[in-house]
């Protein structure tokens, strides 16, 4: 049995799948689940370097984007305490992947759970790749992806 899970969560029904894949799992109350929100800094501030953007309103974005996933986070908190789990809440500032990475080298995390969107453009998995993808190279655990059964493939 897992001892130390993380649960990557932004509140698309594909995170909620993670959320419902971690109670499937039932680790029990000794285990300990780590629930992550990450909030994403706007495009502009990732890319800043490599293009004119205006700085005007970013704080604002990135307080707003944070006040929003806090949200979220409370309610997947709530979702998974209802299950019984011993849950511990982080919020973070950053990309998904290399905060994942972190949180799994420090908290010695065995087992990461994500939710996995196959709506994403082809595009968009070609120039930021996809995040499931990229977490099979940079973590050292394993990895459960989840998908959102209700959500139709094409």
């Amino acid at each position: 049995m897992y001892r130390k899970i993380l649960v990557a969560y932004n509140g698309t029904p594909e995170s909620k799948s993670a959320l419902q894949e971690c109670v499937r799992l039932a680790p029990g109350p000794s285990a300990e689940i780590h629930l992550l929100v990450v909030v994403n800094p706007p495009q502009s501030v990732v890319i800043g370097e490599y293009a004119m953007v205006s700085m005007v309103g970013i704080e604002d974005d990135l307080a707003a984007e944070k006040k929003k996933m806090e949200q979220e986070l409370e309610e997947g908190l709530a979702y998974l305490q209802q299950s019984g789990l011993n849950v511990r809440k982080h919020l973070e500032i950053g990309e998904p992947v290399p905060t994942i990475t972190h949180l799994v080298d420090t908290l010695g995390i065995e087992l990461v759970i994500v939710g996995h969107s196959r709506l994403q453009s082809l595009a968009m998995r070609w120039w930021r790749g996809s995040t499931d993808t990229l977490l099979v190279e940079k973590i050292r655990c394993s990895l459960l992806v989840a998908n959102d059964p209700e959500r139709k493939t094409t």
